[in-house]
């Protein structure tokens, strides 16, 4: 073999572990495009819900999309009550559940609750008849 052919063969020999990527990782470089797929399972843990009564004759209990809650998954969840009216209290009961504001008072507060399956209520204690609701939990 001639000197001219070794240096060209040497050269092809260059180029296709430049093309392989000879082991470096880089897949771009070998026009190669890497995909991870990732499935990720929404689990009840972790989820906030939002609940607010007043400062008028209002009560809500909303999840993190703003939606008012009529049904949930069992589970976890962290509940941030915005009491705005020292005339009312926001008041949860079901299967296991028992929390509640002052009616006196007002302000911030944040529970964990543990929802089983079943039926649950909200309401003012005061003002029960018509600032109430409620929803499943499957």
């Amino acid at each position: 073999m001639t000197r001219r052919h070794i240096v060209f063969v040497g050269g092809l020999a260059a180029v296709a572990l430049a093309l392989a990527g000879c082991g470096g990782g880089n897949d771009e470089a070998s026009g190669t495009t890497e995909t991870q797929t990732t499935t990720e399972t929404t689990t009840a843990s972790g989820n906030t819900l939002q609940a607010s009564v007043g400062p008028g004759f209002e009560i809500s209990l909303k999840d993190s999309n703003g939606q008012d809650v009529t049904s949930l998954a069992a589970g976890t969840y962290t509940i941030t009550v915005d009491d705005q009216s020292d005339a009312h209290d926001f008041h949860l009961t079901g299967e296991g559940v028992d929390e509640t504001t002052d009616v006196g008072g007002t302000g911030m507060e944040t529970w964990t609750v543990t929802f089983k399956a079943g039926s649950y209520h909200f309401q003012c204690d005061p003002h029960s008849s018509s600032m109430n609701g409620d929803f499943d939990v499957t």
